[in-house]
Formats: C-alpha cells, structure tokens, sequence
C-alpha cells in the first residue's frame, strides 16, 4: 500500500482544493493514470497514480488539503482485473456495434411508428410543426421558450405559456427567494486579495484617451484571410494593442517598471500579461519577450494561452513574472472602466467596445468606430506626464499602423526628421 500525497506546487502555496476524482473509489488505476484534479490558489493541475493497483480515496471533492496531506492510497498487491487490458482496445469497436445496432432499429421502423417532423431553428431548439407556425405567426424568440418535450424539443402548449406570461424569464419560478451558499475556491480568494491589496497598498489613478480604430479594421479587412492562409492563425486587435504597447513601454520606461522595497525594478523587456476570463475565475497569463515576436506569433501565444485558460490548463510560470498587463472588457460589452493594477506591476491598459460616434474632423461631422482606453497607473512612480504620453503614443501607433513596423514615421525616419 503506497500513500498518494498532495504535490508541492509552487513558493508560497500551502493548500490546495480537491476539485474532482477521475477515478472513483476501489477502481484499478495503471501507473500514470490521471486520478484527480487539483486547485491552487494560481492555477489547476492533475495527480497521476504512481503506481498500477486498487484505488482507496480518502479527501472528498471540495476538501481543502495542505501540502503533503494523504489524498489517497493505492494497493498494488491488488490483482488485475480481467478485461481491463482489452477495455481500450475494445472501446471503439463496442461503439462502432452500437452506433450500428441504433441505426438497424432506426431503418427498421416503419412509417406508422416514425415520429412527428420537427423544425430546427438556426440558432435554438427544435419545435414541432404546430409549435413552429405559431412562432412564426406571432413572431416569438423561440429561446425564450421553455421546452417541455423530448430531447428540448417546443411543443404547441410550451409556445402558447410564453405567449400567456409574455416577459418572464423562461423556467423561472414565481417571487423565489432562495438563496444558495457556495464556498469560494482558493483561485477566488486570490484574485480578491489581491485586488484589495492593489487598492489598498497603490497611488492608483487612471487616465483616459481614445482612438479611431477605422485603420486598423480596415487593414483587417484588407488582409484577414491572407494573414490567416499563411499563419494559421486569425489576425485580431491583440496583437496590434501588444506591439503598441511595447514601443510606448520602451519610450516610458517606468511604464514598464515596479517597485520593490526602496528599489524602482526596470526591465528592458516586455513581457505583456494578458486577462482572460476562465471558468474558474479572471486569469492573467504573460506573453514573453513580446516586444521581440511578430504579429502573427503574438496572436499565436495569445490563442494558445487563451486556450490554456478556459481548459484550467495554464501553469504557474504561465501566470507568474509579467511587467504590462492589458485587459479588454470590449469583448463583454464595457464602453469604459478603470482597470486594477495587477501587483506588483505598476500599470494596466484597458481596451473597451468599438462603438460608432459623431466625431468634429476639419470642422465636419464624421462618424467614427471609436474606442476609449484607460491606464490605471501607480502615482508613486509613473507621474502624469509620463502616464498621459505613454497613453498618447500607443494611441498615435493605433491610428497609424504602419508606424509598428519600427515604431517611426518612414518618411521621416528616411529624412532623418
């Protein structure tokens, strides 16, 4: 019998969650087999048995467990159960005979016993014919129906209730007042420590611009489907705000800077955090050295990490060790925030919802995709000169993309101006 205990994981971390099994207790697990998921305060990562036997559990899911604690234990004296080895090897081809067998049966049947057609929205659930010509007839949202047949399929009442309670929320039940507790998750609890702690321990203002985004959509316009048929990868707003971002970090290097202890740390690289929004809560993984990567490798890393995130796959070197941070809440909607600084690094760039707005050009009104950015800046070392022109540049690179090929004005870098 050999103890499973709980993997050092990172400085500084002392327990973790024990977010689910993936082995069920008594089961015969093989050496390297994933038995469980766990969760720290920085990231999520996977225990494997180390070594072929009968699985014996001991935490439970949500149990929050130390550094070293036992989670479970394996008997590897337990014999193999029979069939196991064939299990895998046989998966395939037992679902291949049932995806058969269901397809007999269905061709077996005859007209009489075939059931009523059904019309499938583009995007929705499906509705029997009568459902569907009173959708249509009265012009309802059939996602806001509550289906009540089999497989979700709307049958003619389902259609006629929501047309009888017009404006309340599908499924919801009248004046309920429940409440329901749910304990925090070590990932939640950091990310609200640590934004108190920037609020608390932080000069933090945030000063505001915004910017014509018309050359940018319009050069993605232009080349999206050459840029994605040679990279592989579409190109996106990322990547532009990134390399902007560097150049201005690189003219404003306090930008780029924290401090520690007495001492201001500056860096003569870029390794730009980005937000994602993960299941499991708001995650900042760090693209490195992005001041030296292309466009299409920027948008390479950012899909990559974007990815990691939403699969609770990102490490913590993944997440660790960033000196910019930017955040684009466009994507939910927001037309303007003050983003938080993510300690210890001193500033954060807020990217918002393109919208279209009147703007005064030469004396005309012309309308515009505009979109506001925000830097929330720690005062006790970036002073407003420093924040308004670092913020002022990045927005002059935006509205003129050919200046990120090297940061200047060709015709005037040609003529030395």
């Amino acid at each position: 019998m050999i103890d499973i205990k709980v993997p050092t994981v990172g400085e500084s971390i002392s327990e973790v969650t024990l977010l689910k099994w993936t082995k069920n207790d008594g089961d015969y697990v093989d050496r390297d087999e994933v038995i469980a998921e766990l969760e720290s305060e920085k990231a999520t990562f996977e225990v494997n048995a180390e070594k072929a036997g009968l699985l014996k559990t001991t935490a439970k899911e949500g149990d929050t467990l130390k550094i070293g604690d036992t989670l479970a234990s394996i008997d590897e004296t337990a014999a193999k159960p029979e069939g196991k080895k064939e299990a895998v090897a046989d998966g395939v081809q037992s679902v291949v005979k049932s995806q058969e067998a269901t397809v007999a049966k269905t061709e077996e049947k005859t007209a009489a016993d075939a059931p009523r057609p059904v019309v499938v929205f583009e995007s929705g659930p499906k509705a029997t014919p009568v459902a569907s010509a009173i959708i249509a007839d009265k012009k309802v949202n059939p996602t806001t129906i509550t289906p009540s047949g089999a497989n979700g399929k709307i049958l003619k009442d389902d259609v006629l209730a929501a047309l009888s309670n017009p404006g309340r929320i599908p499924g919801a039940a009248p004046f309920t007042r429940s409440e329901k507790p749910e304990k925090m998750s070590n990932l939640r609890k950091t990310i609200s420590r640590r934004l108190v702690e920037a609020k608390n321990t932080t000069a933090m203002l945030t000063t505001f611009n915004e910017v014509d985004m018309k050359p940018i959509m319009d050069l993605r316009t232009k080349y999206k489907e050459a840029f994605n048929k040679k990279h592989g990868v579409n190109l996106g707003f990322m990547s532009f705000f990134t390399k902007a971002a560097c150049f201005a970090l690189k003219e404003w290097p306090s930008v780029n800077a924290y401090i520690d202890g007495d001492s201001i740390i500056y860096h003569d690289y870029c390794d730009i955090s980005i937000a994602v929004s993960a299941p499991r809560g708001l995650v900042v993984p760090v693209i490195r050295n992005a001041e030296s990567l292309s466009m299409a490798e920027i948008e390479k890393k950012v899909v990559e990490l974007a990815t990691k995130a939403k699969e609770s796959k990102l490490t913590i070197e993944e997440m660790t060790g960033g000196t910019f941070t930017i955040t684009n809440g466009g994507v939910f909607g927001s037309l303007m925030s003050t983003p938080i600084i993510n300690i210890p690094q001193s500033a954060i760039l807020g990217m918002h919802k393109i919208q279209e707005r009147p703007m005064a050009v030469n004396g005309q009104v012309v309308i515009k995709p505009m979109m506001y950015l925000a830097l929330s800046y720690d005062h006790r070392i970036i002073d407003g000169r420093e924040s308004v022109s670092f913020l002022v540049r990045v927005k002059e690179l935006l509205e003129n993309p050919e200046l990120l090929l090297f940061g200047k004005d060709p015709v005037k870098t040609l003529l030395e101006l």
